[in-house]
């Protein structure tokens, strides 16, 4: 970094070193945004007109989109059944709450210990303002909502090998490095260091832009003092009476700050997703889902596993396992949508043409872990001021979420201690949950100590040993759609397939919903015009 002075550097490094910067900082984002831009093309309820009287179709699957397919489809006028695996509605739309049982792949057995009201949303836990198909699903099924905080100012970025492992605010990074940037570029202004002509207008213009956006004084510094501390806090607060009178607070060096690659996280609520404002259902994401179920309960037969899938000219039939019994049982209807995520229909005898086969047989499935942890009291708002909001680290966690509900309560409290991906959530997962919960609490001690004395209980959740999805989200590669995703969307003589993976919108509810809404409503054409 000895380089990074003005008076070596060139208007085109230092915009390099910039854009590499924020450019790396976008990638950084990638595992977090999934590498999808995830806006909804949602337009507004569906209409299905004139179906068939007595027409039968079964649904496979009781998550997002097979709870918006059967509620559609009995709404149109047609017979619905569904089968679920599970003993619950909404499958990846899930919220773990005190009293639930979990056994996951190999055998390992959680019982939630969690306080009454308290919970861990295992996997969704935000939808953004843009997700127009769940939210009107919410709106119409009187579900509430409340804000879900993606960027919190006071929360931290840790890195260990940076500031001595010391966990630094968002607001001081993003002050600093805002700070820094301005600085050199407002140097190379005023040394008619760009290379691109400016008017001397635009120049000052753009000098009282940077002036404002970095919080730097008249003479184009960025320094300790008021200004900067306005924005990344004082040492000393400003008070009341005869109290103590503020004391700007100093700037973390500017080379360190580079070096230590926290801006890497600055853009984490830029990206279309995680833009304000985003929300959570109260009580848990899964609340959705269950007023979706409500709506189609006498339809639905939880426990049903699979096995077989077939179809003819005159109707489909499904071979399924009732797993409280052991009871192998059959289901008929004239037509079949099956949202069944493709890392477990793969797994099933299905008859389906060769092109839909490979491309079922074709998607990979990304992993993800989550814990949770309840702690005694709300440590992180008495002692830290972070109320909502997520701290992100270098450490295989990656990521403290903490919860953006309860603000101020007393008691007990969850918040999200690891959200991984990547190659740490294989190694993570594969430990049983127990030595998940101790890696979560170690690691996140180093960013809040008083993990030690408050911690109660927790639950580790590894989508890899997930009995019902084997995955977390279809991991599509461009490759990949290419060669089999129109195949995969197609109806298949009476067969169509939903799901997150039959979307552009992979890992998120919308793309459920949209995948759901797309499919019945071809099926449905395909129906009435014969």
């Amino acid at each position: 970094m000895s380089g990074m002075t003005t008076n070596k550097m060139s208007r085109r490094h230092l915009l390099t070193l910039i854009g590499k910067n924020l450019g790396a900082a976008a990638m950084m984002q990638g595992m977090d945004t999934l590498g999808f831009a995830a806006a909804s093309t949602y337009a507004g309820p569906i209409r299905l007109e004139g179906a068939p009287k007595g027409t039968r179709i079964l649904v496979l699957g009781a998550g997002m989109a097979g709870l918006v397919a059967a509620f559609e489809l009995r709404n149109a006028g047609y017979q619905v059944q569904v089968l679920e695996y599970n003993d619950r509605p909404g499958g990846r739309s899930w919220t773990v709450r005190g009293g639930d049982r979990y056994t996951e792949l190999g055998g390992a057995t959680q019982y939630c210990d969690f306080a009454d009201g308290l919970y861990l949303n295992p996997g969704p836990w935000r939808i953004p303002y843009h997700h127009q198909g769940v939210l009107d699903y919410a709106k119409r099924l009187k579900v509430p909502l409340e804000p879900f905080i993606q960027v919190n100012h006071n929360a931290y970025f840790h890195s260990t090998e940076a500031f001595g492992g010391k966990p630094q605010r968002f607001r001081t990074v993003q002050t600093d490095y805002q700070g820094y940037v301005a600085e050199l570029l407002s140097k190379a202004i005023r040394k008619d260091a760009l290379d691109d002509a400016l008017s001397a207008d635009d120049a000052q213009l753009l000098l009282e832009s940077l002036r404002r956006w970095g919080a730097l004084d008249r003479d184009g510094r960025y320094q300790a003092g008021e200004r900067s501390s306005d924005r990344r806090g004082f040492a000393t607060a400003r008070g009341g009476g005869l109290m103590p009178e503020a004391v700007p607070s100093d700037l973390l060096p500017r080379e360190p700050l580079l070096a230590s690659h926290l801006w890497q996280w600055l853009s984490s609520g830029n990206e279309l997703d995680y833009q304000g404002t985003l929300f959570q259902p109260v009580g848990g994401m899964d609340r959705i889902a269950h007023a979706l179920h409500a709506q189609v309960a006498s339809a639905v037969v939880f426990n049903a596993r699979v096995t077989a899938i077939l179809q003819d000219g005159q109707g489909v039939t499904v071979r399924y396992t009732d797993t409280t019994t052991r009871s192998e049982r059959n289901a008929h209807a004239d037509w079949l949508v099956c949202t069944i995520p493709l890392s477990i229909l793969s797994q099933i005898d299905m008859a389906v043409s060769p092109p839909m086969r490979a491309a079922i047989d074709a998607v990979p499935y990304e992993t993800s872990v989550k814990i949770g942890l309840q702690f005694g009291r709300r440590f992180w708002e008495e002692d830290e001021q972070i109320y909502g909001g997520i701290t992100r680290t270098d450490l295989p966690i990656s990521a403290i979420g903490y919860p953006a509900t309860g603000y101020g309560s007393s008691g007990p409290a969850v918040l999200l201690g690891a959200y991984m991906w990547g190659p740490a959530s294989y190694e993570t997962g594969a430990l049983p949950p127990a030595e998940r919960i101790a890696v979560a609490l170690s690691q996140g001690s180093q960013i809040h100590p008083q993990y030690a004395l408050e911690y109660q209980n927790g639950f580790a959740m590894s989508w890899s040993r997930s009995p019902f999805t084997n995955g977390c989200f279809a991991a599509w590669t461009d490759e990949l759609r290419q060669a089999h995703y129109t195949n995969l969307c197609q109806i298949d003589g009476r067969i169509v397939l939903a799901g997150e993976h039959a979307s552009h919108l992979p890992a998120w509810q919308e793309g459920a919903v949209l995948s759901s809404l797309d499919a019945i409503t071809r099926l449905h054409r395909r129906i009435v015009n014969g």
